[in-house]
């Protein structure tokens, strides 16, 4: 099996809230993204963790629950993708800690298992 010299698309892992997830799927949705893988997660940046209590003894998580999508896309569909993850995570006109981040990363391929297409022609 060769790979494809320019594959012409891009990995995305955006870690978001988890009450933004629906709302977020349903907006790929309408954009015409359709495929994605959704994993739970947790982590701590600049949130730090949070105070909570359990039968009245105060205890602190350092890791907050996340929502992780990994997308794959094919160039022509990367700004609107981003763009609309950015909008809908995004929790207000201004953002604030907490919101999420998204790594964009270039793929050597994708190959459909089912059909052995490579490239754009998978992520289709």
């Amino acid at each position: 099996m060769q790979l494809l010299e320019t594959a012409a698309v891009k990995m995305l892992f955006a870690v978001i809230q988890p009450p933004k997830l629906e709302p977020l799927r349903e907006a790929l949705e309408r954009l015409g993204v359709t495929r994605m893988t959704v994993c739970d997660s947790q982590g701590y940046a600049r949130q730090r963790g949070r105070s909570a209590l359990y039968r009245g003894h105060e205890y602190k998580t350092h890791l907050l629950r996340k929502v992780t999508l990994e997308i794959v896309v094919n160039d022509d569909f990367l700004e609107r993708t981003l763009d609309t993850i950015i909008d809908i995570a995004r929790t207000g006109p201004e953002g604030s800690i907490g919101d999420g981040k998204v790594f964009v990363l270039p793929m050597d391929d994708a190959i459909d298992i089912s059909n052995a297409g490579h490239g754009p022609q998978a992520v289709n």
